[in-house]
């Protein structure tokens, strides 16, 4: 007879509901550090005749790609024991550079923002390497992106209510950190604890390993069309998405929801649990091809609802209800390349590859992009500019360029799985 004692204990850590908790909470408190500055309007300032938000957000992304491009061979190469203190070293001078932020007076604090940014963006790189290469991995991946779907209204709600609540512009945004630097400890914790993947996600999914440069260099090279087709979608995604993101109160005001910081959390609940279920219902088709092929066509899914926003605005349909189809739209492609798209291409390729690199080159690019948006419309902010009607002209354009950058990529790679 076996006693109690004997009775062997669960490993909760190699369950995937305790990677996902990790993962969740990790990322959305690493958001608490990056996004709450944006709720603010910094309207008294302006810096070299641009408005001083845009300087702000300039500042941060052009540290936040820069991570990205150093982030190619760092998450690339990085081994798994080394993620979580990596994590954490990371965090830890983000919230020092808001510290800078909050002691050096205006205009001139707008470079510790790039020295916040660029520590931040690696952190999305050591999380997923926890959940890459598992047969499970495209539903701990969307939770994984559900994380900073929902963080980016959160975060914006507690830097308003903080700001209701008598914290100055410049001191915000290290309060906000502060709330969320205590939980932060734990979820990366949890992280740490997550074993590697198994045997049996080996054979279905391939093996992850680290890339140095001359792997990194052959496998971009042997898939060059159709990486750089995913590329030009990405990039676009990546600009309406940061644009929707970082001006969230300017493109609400214009909609007429001035002042209410809740609207920020609750439109991407819709936002969180519509993209978060699409995108995790790929874990149901075994076969990685047809896995990746659904990828793209949910892809095409998404930007056809940004041009449906776009039309539905103008056909009377309610500003609230926009957002939340437009951050669909945005989120749908955006999530699927993070979860599925090179999640099943390493699968159905049997590279020996690994998510980082390919994330972290896509993501070089989409922020590039994004900051060279904001350095032709530096008056974004300016009164004479109507930033509604700029972010619709804008949505169109990128969604149909994306239609046809992803058609020719489901081109290309059904030829390669033929091969």
């Amino acid at each position: 007879m076996t006693s109690v004692t004997d009775t062997p204990r669960q490993n909760w850590a190699a369950t995937p509901v305790w990677a996902l908790i990790a993962a969740f909470g990790a990322y959305f408190c690493m958001y608490g550090f990056r996004k709450p500055f944006t709720a603010a309007g910094y309207t008294d300032w302006m810096l070299w005749g641009i408005g001083y938000k845009a300087v702000l957000v300039t500042s941060q992304t052009l540290g936040y790609a820069l991570s990205k491009w150093v982030g190619i061979k760092i998450i690339s190469e990085i081994r798994p024991e080394q993620r979580a203190t990596r994590m954490l070293l990371m965090i830890g001078i983000a919230q020092l550079a808001l510290l800078g932020f909050g002691l050096t007076p205006f205009p001139w604090n707008f470079a510790f923002l790039f020295l916040n940014g660029f520590p931040l963006g690696m952190v999305f790189g050591l999380v997923q390497g926890y959940l890459e290469g598992r047969r499970n991995a495209e539903a701990l991946i969307a939770g994984l992106c559900a994380s900073f779907i929902l963080a980016d209204g959160v975060t914006k709600s507690v830097g308003g209510y903080l700001l209701e609540g008598g914290v100055s512009e410049s001191w915000m945004p290290f309060t906000a950190g502060l709330v969320f630097a205590l939980p932060l400890l734990l979820f990366v914790w949890m992280l740490s604890k997550v074993p590697k993947p198994g045997a049996a996600d080996i054979a279905m999914r391939a093996e992850r390993v680290p890339m140095d440069k001359a792997a990194r260099r052959a496998f971009f090279g042997k898939y060059r069309p159709g990486l750089i087709a995913l590329s030009v979608a990405f990039l676009l995604v990546t600009i309406l998405r940061s644009i929707r993101a970082d001006f969230a109160p300017e493109l609400w005001s214009a909609l007429g929801f001035n002042g209410k910081p809740a609207v920020f959390t609750q439109s991407e609940l819709y936002v969180m649990f519509g993209v978060t279920l699409l995108n995790g219902l790929s874990i149901f088709i075994a076969d990685n091809r047809r896995a990746f092929m659904a990828s793209q066509y949910l892809s095409l899914l998404g930007f056809a609802l940004i041009l449906m926003a776009w039309w539905g605005l103008g056909a009377g349909m309610g500003g609230f209800w926009y957002m939340v189809l437009i951050g669909l739209g945005l989120y749908l492609p955006y999530v699927a390349v993070h979860t599925t798209v090179f999640e099943r291409m390493i699968a159905m390729t049997r590279e020996k590859a690994n998510i980082g690199f390919l994330m972290y080159t896509v993501d070089t690019i989409g922020y590039v992009g994004y900051i060279v948006i904001m350095l032709f419309r530096g008056s974004l902010k300016s009164s004479n500019v109507d930033f509604l009607a700029f972010y619709n002209t804008l949505a169109i354009g990128a969604s149909v360029i994306s239609i046809g950058a992803t058609a020719f990529a489901v081109w290309y790679f059904s030829r390669v799985a033929q091969r």
